[in-house]
C-alpha cells in the first residue's frame, strides 16, 4: 500500500495542469515542456538512461516469462525502470501487461512507448508505399496512412517506423518498394501525406500514431543497389536530392527520425554529428526524438568507426541519436562514459527530454493503457471500413502502361477469359513483404478478383502456366526462385487458344522484394517471358498484369504485349482493384514514380541526369562513338518517371509562362480529346541553363491531378516560386540564381512542352 500511495504523490508532483486547447485537444507545448521538467528533476541518471533504452519483444507477455531466451532479464529492467521502448510487442492485451510492468513496478512509473514496423497496413494491407507513389494522389496516401494507423493503435502501437522516404534511383535496391521512388520532390509530397495519415491532427487521438522518418540519410544511394551497402555521394545530391523528403517530413511534425545503416563522407548515419546535429536538430529546429535502427549504434564497430561497443555508445550519444534500438550500448555504457566525461549529461537530458515529450503528447501519462482496448481492437482490425478503403486506394496506384488497338476495358459481356500465371491465383503475394500483421493468403488474388466482376454467363478459366517460387517464403529466409519449367506450358496455351481473351500475370514473389532484397538481374525470373511468347502465338488479346516492388526491365514484353497494367503488389483488396481497371469501373490514372529500364545495366536509371560535355545525344549519329551512350542498349528509360496512360486521351496547348517577382506563372490548357471522363496528372520541370553548381536536364517542381469530362478543356495554373528554380549549394546555402531558364509540362518526364524564361531573383 505504501508502495502506490508513494507512485500517486509522485504522479500528482509531475500533473502540472494541462488544459488541452479547443482546436487540436492537444495539450500546449508549454505544458509539456513545464511537465518533462517537473519529471525530469525527480529521475536518477540510470532512470535517465532508461529512458534511452529500447527492448525487443521476445516473448508474449501474455504467459510465462521463458528461461532460455534473455527475457526474464529484460522482464526485470522493464520493473525498474530501464527501458523507454519496446518494439513487436503485439496485440492490446499483450501491450497492456507489458505496460503494467513498468507502470506499476517502477519507480516512477513511466509508461513504454510501443513501436512496430507498419510499413504499408497491420492487419489490412495497401498497396506498398511505391504503389502508393505512383497514385500521385496525396489524399490516397493520407488515407492508406490513415487505415493503417488506426489498425495498429487499436492493437496497442503507439509508433510505427514509417514513412521510408529514402530517394532511391536503382531497382537494383530491394528497399525500393517501401520508398516513393526516384524524385525527391514527389517523395517529399508522399512524405507529408504519409506523416499526416499516421499523425493525424493530434497525436492525443487514440486513433494515430507517431510516424518516424526514416532512414537519415542516404540509404537509397546504397552502392550496386546492394543492401546495408557503403553510400559515397557528393554534397550536392545530398542536400538537393536526398534532404528534401526529410525537411518535408519535418516540416509535417514528423515526430521521431531514425538513423540509416550507410556512412555519410566516411562518417556512420548513427555517428554523425553533421546530420544529426547540425542539419536536423540544428538547421530544421526538429522537436522529437531520433531512434537508431536495429543495432545501427553497435555496427559503428563494424564499420570501424568505432573501437567497441562502449565508444559506439559515446559516438551516437554525442552525435545526437537518442534512443538505442537493440545495440544495449547506452544501457551498458552511458553511465561511466558520463561519469568519465566523455558524455555530457546535458547531451543525455536533451534526449530524455525529446523521449518524455512524445510520450506526454501521445496521453500516455494521462492513461498509460489507452491504446490498451480489446474491444477496439477486436472491432478495428480488417473492418470493412478498412477493406473498402484499401481498395479505393489501391486503384488510384495502378498504371496503364500500354493499350494498343484500345483492348482495355474489357467487356463484361466477354464469353471466356482464360486467367494464367502462379502470380493470378495467389492469395498471398499481392499482400507485399513488410506486412506487418497480414494473415497468409488473405488477399483477393487477380483471379478472384476476375471471377467476381463478371456474371455466370462469362466462362473464366485458370492455368498457372509457370511456377515462380517455391518452398519456405517469409521475411527472413532467402527465397527458392525456380529455374525455367515448361510443365505447366501446354495447359496454359491450350486455354489461351480456347479462350476469347488472356490475362496474364507476370512479375515477382513479393519476397523478391524488401530489405535484404537486392537483385543484379531485375528481370523477370523463371519462364514468365517465355510462356508469354508462346500464349501470343495462338491469342492476341492479352492483358497482362505486372506485380512488383521494383522497376522491371522487360522491353519484350512491352514490345509485344497489346495491354499492360502495372499492378504492383496492391494489398488485401488487389484483386478487386485489378479488375476494376480491367473491366473499366476504374479509369486508371497512375504514372509512375521510377524510371523502367530496358537493361538492368542502365542502373541506377533516373529522369533528373545532368548533361556532360558529351552528352546523349543524335549528334554523333554517323558512325562515330564520341558521345555518352551505351554500344548495345539504349540510354534513355524504356518508361520514364512520371509515365501513365489512361481510357481517357490527353493533349497540351496554349502553354505561357508569366514571370514575376521571383518566380513565374504557369498556363497550359489540357483537353480530354476522348469520350471517357479521366484524371490526368499534369507534371511541371525546370531546368537552369547555366548555373554556378550543373543542374540536372529536368527537375519536377511542381504537379496537379485534375478530373477532366469528356470532350473538355480545362486551363491549369502553376504559381512558382525562387523555391522551384533555386538549389541548395556550399554549407548547405540556398541559391536563386538569376538567368535563362526552360520551363516545361507534360504528362510525364519525356513528353513535354518546353518554353524558355529569363528570370531575376
Amino acid at each position: 500500500m505504501t508502495r502506490y500511495l508513494s507512485l500517486a504523490i509522485i504522479l500528482a508532483i509531475i500533473s502540472v495542469s494541462c488544459q488541452p486547447s479547443v482546436e487540436t485537444n492537444t495539450p500546449s507545448d508549454q505544458t509539456i515542456s513545464d511537465k518533462v521538467d517537473s519529471l525530469m528533476s525527480l529521475m536518477t541518471l540510470t532512470e535517465k538512461i532508461g529512458q534511452t533504452n529500447m527492448y525487443n519483444g521476445t516473448w508474449e507477455f501474455t504467459g510465462p516469462i521463458p528461461a532460455d531466451n534473455g527475457s526474464q532479464e529484460k522482464a526485470e529492467q522493464i520493473k525498474n525502470g530501464m527501458v523507454g521502448a519496446m518494439i513487436n510487442v503485439l496485440s492490446a492485451k499483450a501491450t497492456r501487461e507489458a505496460q503494467k510492468m513498468a507502470v506499476e513496478n517502477s519507480r516512477l512509473g513511466i509508461p513504454l512507448l510501443f513501436g512496430y514496423d507498419v510499413i504499408h497496413g497491420y492487419k489490412t494491407m495497401l498497396p506498398v508505399p511505391l504503389a502508393q507513389a505512383a497514385s500521385w494522389n496525396e489524399a490516397a496516401a493520407r488515407q492508406g496512412a490513415e487505415i493503417a494507423a488506426r489498425e495498429a493503435a487499436s492493437a496497442g502501437q503507439h509508433w510505427t517506423f514509417s514513412p521510408m522516404i529514402d530517394v532511391s534511383r536503382d531497382g537494383r535496391w530491394g528497399r525500393i518498394m517501401e520508398s516513393a521512388g526516384e524524385d525527391p520532390y514527389l517523395s517529399s509530397v508522399m512524405a507529408r501525406a504519409w506523416v499526416q495519415g499516421y499523425q493525424g491532427k493530434s497525436l492525443a487521438d487514440p486513433a494515430t500514431i507517431a510516424a518516424c522518418a526514416k532512414h537519415f540519410a542516404a540509404y537509397g544511394f546504397a552502392e550496386a543497389g546492394r543492401d546495408y551497402n557503403t553510400v559515397d555521394i557528393s554534397d550536392q545530391t545530398l542536400f538537393n536530392v536526398v534532404f528534401p523528403p526529410f525537411k518535408a517530413a519535418a516540416d509535417a511534425g514528423v515526430a521521431t527520425f531514425m538513423n540509416a545503416f550507410n556512412e555519410i563522407n566516411g562518417v556512420p548515419a548513427t555517428g554523425s554529428t553533421f546530420l544529426q546535429r547540425d542539419i536536423l536538430k540544428g538547421a530544421w529546429d526538429f522537436q522529437g526524438f531520433m531512434v537508431s535502427d536495429w543495432g545501427s549504434i553497435g555496427e559503428m564497430v563494424t564499420h570501424g568507426f568505432a573501437r567497441d561497443n562502449k565508444h559506439a555508445a559515446e559516438l551516437a550519444m554525442n552525435a545526437g541519436s537518442d534512443m538505442d534500438m537493440e545495440s544495449r550500448a547506452f544501457e551498458r555504457e552511458l553511465e561511466a562514459l558520463i561519469t568519465e566525461g566523455k558524455v555530457d549529461v546535458v547531451a543525455l537530458d536533451d534526449a530524455v527530454r525529446r523521449i518524455l515529450k512524445l510520450k506526454y503528447e501521445l496521453g500516455l501519462f494521462e492513461d498509460p493503457y489507452r491504446y490498451c482496448d480489446e474491444e477496439r481492437e477486436k472491432n478495428t482490425l480488417l473492418a470493412r471500413e478498412n477493406l473498402k478503403g484499401a481498395r479505393e486506394v489501391a486503384q488510384k496506384t495502378m498504371v496503364l502502361l500500354k493499350n494498343e488497338g484500345n483492348v482495355l476495358p474489357l467487356s463484361k459481356e466477354v464469353k471466356s477469359i482464360a486467367v494464367i500465371g502462379q502470380l493470378a491465383a495467389s492469395k498471398d503475394i499481392p499482400l507485399g513483404n513488410w506486412r506487418g500483421q497480414a494473415v497468409s493468403n488473405s488477399a483477393v488474388s487477380l483471379l478472384e478478383g476476375v471471377q467476381s466482376a463478371l456474371s455466370t454467363q462469362s466462362k473464366v478459366s485458370f492455368a498457372e502456366g509457370y511456377v515462380l517460387s517455391k518452398g519456405t517464403r517469409d521475411f527472413i529466409h532467402e527465397l527458392d526462385i525456380q529455374p525455367g519449367n515448361e510443365d505447366g506450358f501446354p495447359e496454359a496455351i491450350r486455354l489461351a487458344k480456347s479462350s476469347e481473351v488472356v490475362i496474364m500475370a507476370l512479375g515477382e514473389d513479393c519476397y523478391q522484394t524488401g530489405e535484404g532484397r537486392s537483385q543484379a538481374d531485375i528481370g523477370l525470373k523463371g519462364n514468365q517471358q517465355q510462356l508469354l511468347m508462346e500464349i501470343l502465338k495462338v491469342n492476341k488479346n492479352v492483358v497482362v498484369v505486372l506485380m512488383n516492388g521494383r522497376p522491371l526491365a522487360i522491353p519484350e514484353v512491352m514490345d509485344q504485349a497489346p495491354a499492360i497494367i502495372e499492378a504492383w503488389f496492391a494489398g488485401s483488396e488487389a484483386g478487386n482493384a485489378i479488375a476494376d481497371v480491367i473491366f473499366g469501373d476504374y479509369n486508371p490514372s497512375g504514372k509512375l514514380p521510377v524510371s523502367f529500364p530496358y537493361h538492368v545495366g542502365q542502373e541506377p536509371l533516373h529522369y533528373d541526369r545532368k548533361n556532360t560535355g558529351r552528352p546523349v545525344t543524335n549528334e554523333f549519329d554517323n558512325g562515330l562513338v564520341f558521345w555518352s551512350h551505351y554500344t548495345d542498349a539504349p540510354t534513355e528509360a524504356l518508361l520514364p518517371f512520371g509515365f501513365g496512360l489512361s481510357y481517357s486521351s490527353f493533349e497540351y496547348s496554349n502553354f505561357s509562362i508569366t514571370p514575376k517577382e521571383k518566380g513565374a506563372t504557369i498556363t497550359v490548357e489540357v483537353t480530354n480529346s476522348s469520350n471517357v471522363a479521366g484524371t490526368e496528372t499534369v507534371q511541371v520541370y525546370v531546368r537552369d541553363m547555366v548555373a554556378t553548381v550543373t543542374q540536372p536536364i529536368r527537375r519536377l517542381v511542381d504537379f496537379q491531378q485534375i478530373q477532366i469530362s469528356a470532350g473538355e478543356t480545362r486551363k491549369v495554373t502553376f504559381d512558382l516560386s525562387e523555391q522551384d528554380f533555386g538549389f541548395y549549394h556550399k554549407n548547405y546555402q540556398f541559391y536563386a540564381e538569376d538567368g535563362a531558364f526552360d520551363v516545361m509540362v507534360g504528362g510525364n518526364s519525356r513528353d513535354l512542352l518546353s518554353m524558355g524564361v529569363t528570370l531575376s531573383f
